[in-house]
This record gives structure tokens, C-alpha cells and sequence, in this order.
């Protein structure tokens, strides 16, 4: 029998909980927890010290901070993966050092058929619209392909408009914006799915060794980060493969759940293949691989005016942004996928697409009678105040990024301008959200912002930037109280997960529970915004065994 015993630090077992002073592991489950629990589980006689017994190993906390490792309730590993191979144009901060990155990834790699990369700012250009002229003269005789930050958007070359048969000529696609220059020719920029799609189409996709070291560099980045377990909120069937390939040769490193995509402009055929997905994965019976729940996006985003909203844009009257279900084919659809026992899980941005998710689901409800469906509404970033009790009353999560609750430049120049400063002040409201008695899990929509959880824990707690702007906190009646923020971002999302349901539930500290663990430098309640983002993971563990450490000696293991 392995056997870990943690001591000499906090642990940590939710918000409601007490703290304590040790754990202990065997075989992976939480056997103990408490000083006076591992000692009468240990065997050793009143009185004695507490120390682990021959053959097992102590892990001292030297101060430490162990909790529930975390969980991401909403990202896109495999986007975030595949940033490795391409231009590393993230921490680009001009138009110009994105053309040189390009220029210089092109030139080392003379191979490449196509130049592909992501993400870059779209705040860096008014408006958020790049020129493909720009891209040209960086690599003109080869496709560039740029997914911005929010992935909603992609900056392409003339080279990319050409093979894809973009022209003057080409009309808006369904649920997609081509952005023209005054003669009508396209600009470059390319807005929502069926714009973004017209590249896919002639664009070749990833070998399969490259998707699947994807996936392990995504692994190995939440690892580092403390988290144990992703929502996949976008997932295709060929991303179904590379998972399922990827449980087959152990390759998977956490644990992951996939959402299948829903797409109105083909559901009618999909639902089906949805479900020969989640048997295929449930057939492969890897106890770190799930497909129970299905995605809708139901707007875009507000920085370039595809979120839907009940009022117009102030920087464009009479646009209230876009719908991607029209009429009552949110709820519809919903139903359908509802009464084939997925978890529904849909992206609402502005206040209209949160009301039409809300409307959706009740409908599911409604028509299929109650059950433990845990549906999810993602980002919610504007939601009309007759509609927060909503939440509660239907049982939905919110699963919010906490990162972008800031005065960041991504705030001021692009979103406040487009919904005006009063609506701007209702935006992200975790704390009302919570305290209408609705569940609030965390999520980071990684790669669209940092995976980090620290540095989400950071804004939740202080709605600050990481300059301390501004003093007290925006929109602070909306600060979220550190214990509250650490369970949002790890037993939240394991209810999110339907972790309780496991053979071994993970997300709490209590006996029977599979040890996924964190150990953090230390308490992360007396910290403030700045330290606390930087404050270190020092171990993860996943079902008893250590995968990260951060310390030259692992986890101070002896």
C-alpha cells in the first residue's frame, strides 16, 4: 500500500470547513484527515508523535497551504497547446513586433505550407481590425493565419483571402463578418465562425502527433498550475480522436471533459454523432477522460460587437450584436440534447444571449422533467438584473472568468466604449451571482487568457489590475471573499464536473475522496492581489501521485 502523510501546514477543506492539521493517503484516496484520524488510522498509540510509518513517506508542508487541487471550468487546451508551434505572438505588444515574429518564425521554418499561430491582442488596432498588407510584408508567398486573443477573430494575409476565394465579391457568411476597406476589397480581419471558417475550409489541419503533443503541453501547463481538471468547451469529433488516442498510450497527464460542439447550421445531423462520441469515450472507460456534456454559443463577444445585447451598441446604433440561434432554436436544440442526458453547457456574453440561455434551459426543464443536470451558463459577462435569481431558481452554474473582471487595456479600449460606462459598471457579477444562492465555479477560456488560477483568485478577490488599479477595487461591491473565490475555482468546478459522482469523488478533502491535491506556498487568504498571482504551486498531485514540484527537494518529501 502507498501511504502519504501531509503534515506541518494547513490544510485546507472549503470555505464552510474547519481547516487542519493533517492528511493521509493511501492508494491514492484520502484515508484521513486530521492529526488525531491518521494517528488512530496509522495505528499509533495516544500521545505518540505523529510521523508516518516505515516504508510510507511524509510530506512536510513546512508551512504550506494544501487544498483541493483546482479545476478550469472552462477552457480550450488543445488551442492552447497547439500556440506552441506556431509565431509565439501573445506577448507581442505592437503590430509591428507581431510582423517581425511572423517574418522570423517563417524564415525558421521554410517547410511550413502555412504560417499559423495565435493570439494576438486585437486592442493593439482600433477597433480590433488588422490589415492583411501588414501580414504581406512579413510572408507574402505563404498563407499566415493569426487567431486573435478572444478566438472569435483570425488576421490573414492576402496569400490566406486568396487560396480561400475571398474577394469584393464575397458576400457576409451566416454568422460572419468580413470587414471591408472603402473599395470594398477585404480588409484581413476576419470576425465569428462563418467568416473564420472560409480559412478553415482550405487550411490543412494539425498531423496527429502534433495535436497529441498539444494536449500534453496543455497537460503539463495546468499541472504547474495546480489544476487537475478542464473542461474542453469546444470540441469537434477529430478532437474526440486525439483524445481518445491520447487515453490509449496514457498520455492524457489530467483530467479532462469534453463538450461537444453544437453548430445551428448542421445540428440536425449531429445530435447523433454527439452520442456514438460519448459511448466511444465511456467504452474506453479512462478514469481521466469524460464526454458528457455538449457546448452552444449562443452570441460572440462584445469587443467586436457579435455579443448579443438587449440595448445597442453605443458605438453602433440600432446593432444589438448576434444571435447564433435564431428564434426558438436555442431551446429546441437544448431540449434535444438535454433528453439524451448530456450536460448542457452554452457561452452567453451580453444580457440578450444570457436571457435566451436562460429561456433555453428552462424549456429543457420544462419538457423533460426534473433530474441532476448541473447546466452551465459560461462567462455571462452581462446579465440583466431581472434575470440573476434566475440562476438559482433553475439550478444553473455560472461559470465565470474571473482574469477579466479588470480596467485592463482590453476593458477601456475596446469593451466601455461599446456598451457606455453605465452598463460597463454591471459587468461580471460574481458576487451577486453567489449571493443569489447560485453556484459560481471558475473557468480561464485559456488560451483566450491565463490558465493561471492565482491570477484569477487575484482580480475575483480585488477587481484590481496588477498595477493595483483602481484604488479599492472596480466595481468592488462585486469583490468576491477569498475563501468563496477558493472554493469557485476548485469544489465549485468539481460540482460543475459531477465529481461526487465518481467512484472516487475529487474536489473536497474528506476520507473516500481521490487525492487531488495542491500545496501552495502558503495561505492564499492573507495574501493581497500582487502576491497572491505570484504565488507559488509548490506540488500537484492527482489521485495520490505527484506530477508537479516546484521544489528542489519534491513537495519536501522524506
Amino acid at each position: 500500500m502507498a501511504t502519504t502523510l501531509f503534515s506541518g501546514g494547513t490544510i485546507w477543506c472549503g470555505a464552510d470547513r474547519e481547516p487542519s492539521d493533517a492528511l493521509l493517503v493511501e492508494d491514492g484516496i484520502i484515508a484521513a484527515v486530521g492529526a488525531s484520524a491518521c494517528a488512530d488510522e496509522l495505528g499509533l498509540g495516544t500521545g505518540a508523535d505523529l510521523a508516518a510509518p516505515e516504508g510510507a513517506r511524509h510530506v512536510d508542508l513546512a508551512g504550506g497551504f494544501l487544498m483541493p487541487a483546482f479545476g478550469d471550468g472552462h477552457a480550450h487546451p488543445l488551442f492552447g497547446g497547439l500556440e506552441a508551434a506556431g509565431p509565439q505572438v501573445r506577448g507581442c505588444e505592437s503590430v509591428e513586433e507581431i510582423v517581425a515574429e511572423v517574418a522570423r518564425f517563417a524564415t525558421a521554418h521554410p517547410e511550413a505550407e502555412w504560417i499559423i499561430g495565435a493570439s494576438y491582442d486585437g486592442s493593439l488596432v482600433e477597433g480590433g481590425l488588422f490589415d492583411a498588407r501588414w501580414l504581406d510584408a512579413a510572408v507574402s508567398d505563404r498563407p499566415v493565419v493569426l487567431r486573435a486573443w478572444d478566438y472569435h477573430t483570425v488576421w490573414v494575409n492576402s496569400r490566406a483571402l486568396e487560396l480561400a476565394g475571398i474577394t469584393a465579391e464575397t458576400p457576409d457568411p451566416v454568422l460572419g463578418e468580413i470587414p471591408r476597406r472603402s473599395d470594398g476589397t477585404p480588409l484581413g480581419t476576419l470576425r465569428e465562425w462563418g467568416a473564420v471558417d472560409l480559412i478553415a475550409a482550405v487550411q490543412p489541419p494539425q498531423s496527429d502527433d502534433e495535436r497529441l503533443r498539444a494536449l500534453e503541453r496543455a497537460a503539463a501547463y495546468y499541472l504547474e498550475r495546480g489544476v487537475t481538471w478542464v473542461q474542453d468547451a469546444w470540441v469537434e469529433p477529430a478532437d474526440v480522436d486525439t483524445y481518445l488516442t491520447a487515453a490509449r498510450q496514457d498520455r492524457l497527464g489530467i483530467r479532462f471533459n469534453l463538450a461537444l460542439y453544437a453548430d445551428p447550421r448542421r445540428f440536425s445531423t449531429q445530435l447523433p454523432v454527439m452520442i456514438a462520441s460519448r459511448k466511444r469515450v465511456r467504452d474506453a472507460a479512462s478514469p481521466l477522460l469524460t464526454a458528457e456534456t455538449v457546448k452552444f454559443f449562443a452570441d460572440g463577444v462584445v469587443e467586436n460587437e457579435t455579443g448579443a445585447l438587449l440595448e445597442p451598441y453605443c458605438s453602433s446604433l440600432h446593432n444589438h450584436g448576434m444571435r447564433v440561434w435564431e428564434g426558438d432554436t436555442l431551446a429546441e436544440a437544448v431540449t434535444a440534447v438535454d433528453a439524451a442526458g448530456f450536460q448542457i453547457h452554452i457561452h452567453a456574453i451580453g444580457d440578450a444571449a444570457v436571457r435566451q440561455a436562460l429561456d433555453a434551459i428552462e424549456s429543457a426543464i420544462t419538457a423533460n422533467g426534473p433530474r441532476d443536470r448541473r447546466p452551465v451558463i459560461a462567462h455571462a459577462q452581462l446579465v440583466a438584473a431581472a434575470d440573476l435569481d434566475r440562476f438559482a431558481e433553475l439550478g444553473i452554474i455560472a461559470t465565470m472568468q474571473p482574469l477579466w473582471a479588470q480596467l485592463d487595456a482590453l476593458m477601456t479600449v475596446l469593451t466601455v466604449p461599446r456598451l457606455g460606462e453605465e452598463r460597463s459598471e454591471e459587468q461580471y457579477r460574481m458576487r451577486t451571482i453567489l449571493e443569489t444562492g447560485a453556484t459560481l465555479a471558475f473557468g480561464s477560456d485559456w488560451p483566450v487568457s491565463s490558465g493561471a488560477p492565482l491570477e484569477g483568485l487575484a482580480i475575483a478577490t480585488s477587481r484590481q489590475t496588477s498595477e493595483g488599479r483602481p484604488v479599492g477595487g472596480w466595481t468592488p461591491d462585486e469583490i468576491v471573499d477569498p475563501a468563496r473565490a477558493l472554493d469557485a475555482y476548485s469544489a465549485s468546478v468539481a460540482h460543475q464536473a459531477f465529481a461526487d459522482a465518481a467512484p472516487a469523488p475529487w474536489g473536497e478533502i474528506r476520507p473516500g475522496a481521490s487525492a487531488d491535491l495542491v500545496i501552495l506556498g502558503t495561505d492564499p487568504r492573507t495574501l493581497g492581489p500582487a502576491e497572491l498571482a505570484a504565488l507559488p504551486v509548490r506540488a500537484t498531485y492527482l489521485r495520490g501521485t505527484l506530477l508537479h514540484s516546484s521544489d528542489a527537494d519534491p513537495a519536501q518529501a522524506r
